[in-house]
């Protein structure tokens, strides 16, 4: 980071000193120890205005208070059926970590229905999953690589992607404003791969809406993307629907299926909470019900991004466009978003 750059870090740390109890408390669970490098992420979310930045941190923080997140990793879904069919339905995994030690999630934007639980127990699910990552694994992989590790890269399969997701999009929208208003600047990159015609023609629209710093951490590759993916991170560690040409992700595929939640780090996630809840000296066994976040709203940004991929849908809809052959990427290693 540059001098200016410092300095703004300096001058948004001596406002933070100044914030009442309770707040210091959560962003301690936040900042994790890495203070000035989670400074940073609300700094490059506001374009480096530290008074934009601390206003954003401190509804982030006051968020966190009133919804009681820092308690969410000690609070199950259940019954464990419940909780199959949510990661059934919202897919996401983690399969490993790229060369330089960043947790590699992948989620799978196309085959994902939301349509097996309330919308609340995919947004505790979502919320899990990041907290988990930002308590757990980043300061255990910053421990291991003696340095700081605050980001991870995400790889979006656009596989199965249809006209279906038009029911989607509400619930998507408020899963992306909660990560943008609090948990910013958390995925270095974005890899989307498996992307269809669909997808290249809403691509086309939404991408000129974007902030650039947004655009620059986009990149679409061809096909499954195996071969540029496997530049920053082993084989072991990629996608299972990045390892196979071009066919897409599928809930079935065993072992190797990041999205099941036999996975490994499914069973650690779960596990780990039903931990952290029994430690609390619960004398009951925990009671099926959702842990209910208030849904911030979303900014015009994301409210015009929204409908216009719903229009961009409904025009394929109108014009039954999905007959249309899939399109998996153009022959260039990658396009930047």
């Amino acid at each position: 980071m540059g001098i200016v750059s410092e300095e703004a870090i300096d001058e948004f740390k001596e406002l933070i000193d100044q914030m009442e109890e309770p707040l210091k408390k959560t962003f301690e669970r936040v900042h994790q120890g890495y203070l000035r490098e989670n400074l940073a992420r609300f700094l490059k979310a506001r374009d480096w205005n530290v008074c934009k930045a601390h206003t954003m941190l401190l509804e982030c923080l006051r968020w966190r208070v009133d919804n009681e997140i820092d308690s969410i990793l000690s609070k199950p879904i259940v019954p464990t059926e419940l909780y199959r069919d949510v990661r059934d339905s919202q897919l996401i995994g983690m399969s490993g970590y790229t060369k330089e030690g960043l947790p590699v999630f992948a989620i799978g934007v196309g085959l994902s229905t939301f349509d097996k639980a309330s919308v609340h127990y995919y947004v505790q699910s979502h919320i899990q999953i990041n907290e988990y990552r930002d308590r757990v694994l980043l300061p255990s992989m910053s421990k291991k690589n003696g340095r700081p590790i605050t980001t991870c890269v995400k790889v979006l399969d656009m596989t199965g992607l249809k006209l279906s997701a038009l029911s989607q999009i509400k619930l998507v929208t408020i899963i992306s404003t909660i990560d943008d208003l609090n948990y910013p600047e958390k995925t270095n990159t974005y890899y989307v791969v498996n992307a269809p015609y669909i997808f290249s023609a809403c691509w086309k629209v939404v991408k000129p809406l974007l902030q650039e710093r947004t655009r620059l951490k986009v990149h679409v590759l061809s096909g499954c993307g195996k071969d540029e993916l496997l530049k920053i991170m082993d084989f072991s560690s990629l996608p299972h629907f990045c390892r196979r040409g071009s066919s897409g992700s599928s809930h079935h595929t065993q072992s190797v299926d990041c999205f099941s939640i036999d996975h490994p780090f499914h069973q650690q996630l779960y596990n780990y909470v039903k931990h952290h809840y029994e430690t609390r000296g619960q004398a009951e066994p925990a009671k099926q019900g959702s842990f209910h976040v208030g849904f911030p709203e979303p900014g015009a940004e994301r409210v015009e991004i929204a409908k216009t991929i719903e229009s961009e849908l409904h025009k394929f809809e109108n014009s039954n466009g999905l007959a249309k052959p899939p399109v998996y990427g153009r022959k260039a290693s990658h396009e930047t978003l």
